[in-house]
């Protein structure tokens, strides 16, 4: 009976707390289809009164912000499949093959995930315009196309791999990059999508180095277009709440779509030597 009741009040407590963390994306979805100025009235409304879709229209004909949407899913989507395929080469190096100073290359990095983020945005900045790079979408991409999470993430995974496996297939004559492809890639797979689901959510969310790299408005991202268009429209809360719709749409598809691999790879992705 006690652990019956236990069991109703643990439950009872993670219903509440979800209610808590999705009332605010719900009202967020429910201002966005309000008729203008109704968000903001006395007591607030929960509902619209009347549901419009003007506010998204309004996005995409006067704010043009449909090229700011294929910008982020541009730059987020290139930069996903670009580090999947170098973090998960560099992980697989890291984990299976032998070569001087890999433990203590390997220590350096992760010591290096230490490092603030913010402390590194300003010599970024500088390489990126001794590159050329500043007010391009390159310069965006460039510094998230190989990830020290990544790279540890794929390298404690592919721990796991058999070593027997991996010898039989250089027996039969197999080199590293066809037994990297054929062997190694699909065994990894559960990790690949999570890095994928990292990767994709970091660069669609990502504000502040686009906003220090970008200069022209056509080529900003989301976040950068949407923060233009707070100071902007300060006062039309159900227009920014269908910004805000659209920020959070593709990365919520994403997670759902790929949650169960998700899991799969942070539950087994912590194997140790």
């Amino acid at each position: 009976m006690r652990k019956t009741i236990a069991s109703l009040l643990i439950h009872a407590a993670l219903l509440l707390l979800a209610a808590a963390t999705l009332l605010p994306l719900v009202w967020m979805v429910s201002a966005s289809l309000m008729p203008t100025g109704e968000a903001n009235t006395e007591p607030p409304r929960f509902f619209p009164s009347e549901v419009t879709w003007i506010h998204y229209r309004e996005l995409f004909t006067r704010l043009d912000l449909g090229r700011h949407f294929l910008n982020s899913f541009l730059i987020a989507a290139t930069v996903t499949v670009v580090s999947l395929f170098l973090n998960s080469m560099a992980g697989y190096a890291f984990a299976k093959l032998r070569f001087p100073g890999r433990d203590r290359l390997f220590a350096f990095l992760i010591a290096a995930m230490v490092i603030p983020t913010q402390i590194s945005m300003l010599p970024l900045f500088l390489l990126m315009k001794s590159l050329g790079l500043v007010n391009s979408y390159w310069g965006v991409m460039l510094p998230s196309l190989a990830t020290i999470l990544g790279i540890f993430l794929v390298r404690q995974y592919a721990l796991s791999v058999p070593a027997e496996l991996l010898d039989a297939a250089r027996i039969d004559g197999a080199g590293e990059w066809r037994i990297y492809w054929s062997i190694v890639l699909p065994l990894c797979k559960p990790v690949l999508v999570t890095m994928a689901v990292f990767n994709f959510l970091a660069m669609w969310n990502d504000f502040m180095w686009p906003l220090i790299v970008l200069s022209d408005d056509s080529k900003y991202t989301l976040p950068v277009a949407l923060a233009n268009l707070v100071g902007e429209h300060v006062q039309d809360t159900e227009l920014m709440m269908a910004g805000a719709v659209l920020t959070v749409l593709p990365v919520l598809l994403v997670f759902l779509i790929l949650q169960r691999q998700y899991i799969a790879g942070i539950t087994l992705g912590g194997v140790k030597e």
